[in-house]
């Protein structure tokens, strides 16, 4: 089984976890800026940030053969903080990076003038750098942000086949399906989605634009729900191809736009494992 988990922060991990991760198949993740707990003072600490977005966690993945992107933005959450303003000038600079492969996450937290300002802006630098948008929804009054966020997606004249609108749930996926943007869902307990309410929605509305990931981070998450939610599917009735197609390929698709997705690593590991399989007589 491979998985691929399109919403991760690995920043906020340890290599435990990464080793765990590889071994349950989990090879490839996309880590999306976002808010560290505590509010930065300065534009410099966002610089120091996306480095190691870009350059040390890369590396400390690959340590454990699993491939790391990232998506750079200014949060929403800060995004209503004067003082974090300046990094949308600092943004094109991480955006022509090789291993970003979106503009994210941009979105809502609490719906205010300032995210309707900070969201188009980075949705015009999406646009500008011919990269995809990764979307947060809120987590209070989640279906009137995500009606929000679906109508600055259509002001702002990016194709939706480019945009995945993430945290959804029972209540704002129809929203979603119906828009043309892809639809993420965060398997993580107790404010989020669980593996089992997972599967019925993929039972209801299918398998295609769907991306599960973990967005495990500094709170009560886990890293290894991508891989939960994969079993859940089989034992629900879905195909491994099936389970495949949600957990890699769909993923895979959405961030290829990007043309910068880069799996030859993982890639080559797989088809050598294969060939010794067969070699063994496995099937």
């Amino acid at each position: 089984m491979r998985i691929f988990d399109p919403h991760i922060h690995m920043t906020s991990r340890t290599t435990d976890d990464y080793e765990r991760m590889a071994a349950a198949g989990i090879t490839a993740i996309v880590e999306p800026a976002f808010w560290l707990g505590q509010p930065r003072s300065s534009v410099g600490s966002f610089t120091d940030y996306f480095d190691s977005l870009v350059g040390w966690e890369p590396f400390r993945a690959s340590q454990f053969g699993v491939r790391h992107h990232a998506t750079i933005a200014l949060n929403p959450k800060e995004a209503n903080d004067p003082r974090c303003r300046e990094v949308l000038a600092l943004l094109p600079r991480y955006l022509e990076k090789d291993g970003v492969v979106a503009v994210g996450e941009v979105g809502y937290d609490s719906m205010t003038p300032e995210e309707d300002e900070v969201f188009a802006a980075q949705l015009a630098l999406a646009i500008e750098h011919e990269l995809p948008a990764l979307v947060h929804t809120p987590h209070r009054d989640k279906a009137r942000g995500t009606e929000r966020t679906l109508a600055v997606v259509a002001e702002s004249g990016i194709d939706p086949g480019r945009v995945v609108v993430d945290h959804l749930n029972e209540v704002t996926v129809g929203l979603v399906r119906d828009s043309g943007c892809w639809l993420a869902f965060s398997i993580y307990p107790d404010t989020k989605m669980s593996p089992p309410r997972m599967v019925k929605i993929l039972q209801e509305y299918g398998l295609e634009r769907m991306l599960v990931n973990s967005a495990a981070d500094w709170g009560r998450s886990d890293p290894l729900l991508t891989r939960t939610t994969a079993d859940a599917m089989l034992a629900a009735g879905f195909s491994e191809d099936d389970v495949d197609l949600v957990l890699w390929r769909n993923p895979v698709e959405f961030y290829g736009q990007s043309g910068r997705l880069d799996l030859s690593d993982v890639e080559a590991k797989e088809a050598t494992f294969a060939g010794n399989s067969i070699l063994r007589g496995g099937s």
